[in-house]
């Protein structure tokens, strides 16, 4: 193999996930991309992309897409990589090596940036905060504020069960 083989397929799954219990039917479905890909592309290695995954995983572990539009691609090393139709493969190992790398260039660049002048006098001026103290409410506010609810409460009671009594008087005449 001297070059990259690139193929587009439209793979079923409704009849490989069809028999399977509802809750294992995404499973049997990416179980059922892979049996295909093996089979067409002669290669046990497959890596299967970020976007074809969640294309399967959208509607949830009982309902997985009827069938899918895939790019496959083959390497020299015969690595199969299937991937939505319309996205590119991402290599995810690849940029998380990459990061911290680039994270370390950064944090040493802003660091010889920084003056160090500014750093010494913000410390210098910096008192330590108190924490505020809780406002301790007084108890004897508490029962005027009840008793004057109770009294508005008896109040409407009392308007109440008036008017009731005036029109059970006019039922009986």
């Amino acid at each position: 193999m001297t070059e990259e083989i690139k193929r587009e397929y439209i793979i079923p799954l409704r009849r490989g996930f069809q028999n399977t219990p509802r809750y294992k039917r995404t499973h049997k479905a990416i179980r059922v991309l892979k049996e295909f890909i093996v089979k067409n592309m002669k290669s046990e290695d497959i890596k299967i992309g970020k976007h074809l995954n969640e294309f399967l995983w959208k509607d949830g572990i009982k309902n997985p897409p009827c069938r899918v539009k895939v790019i496959v691609t083959k390497d020299k090393e015969n690595v199969v990589r299937a991937e939505l139709f319309g996205f590119d493969y991402v290599d995810f190992k690849q940029i998380t090596e990459e990061e911290p790398k680039n994270l370390k260039e950064k944090l040493q660049s802003k660091l010889k940036t920084a003056p160090k002048e500014k750093t010494e006098e913000t410390t210098e001026t910096k008192k330590p905060t108190s924490k505020p103290k809780p406002v301790a409410k007084k108890v004897e506010e508490i029962p005027e504020q009840e008793e004057e609810l109770l009294e508005t409460d008896f109040e409407e009671e009392k308007l109440l069960e008036e008017p009731a009594k005036k029109t059970s008087s006019k039922k009986t005449n």
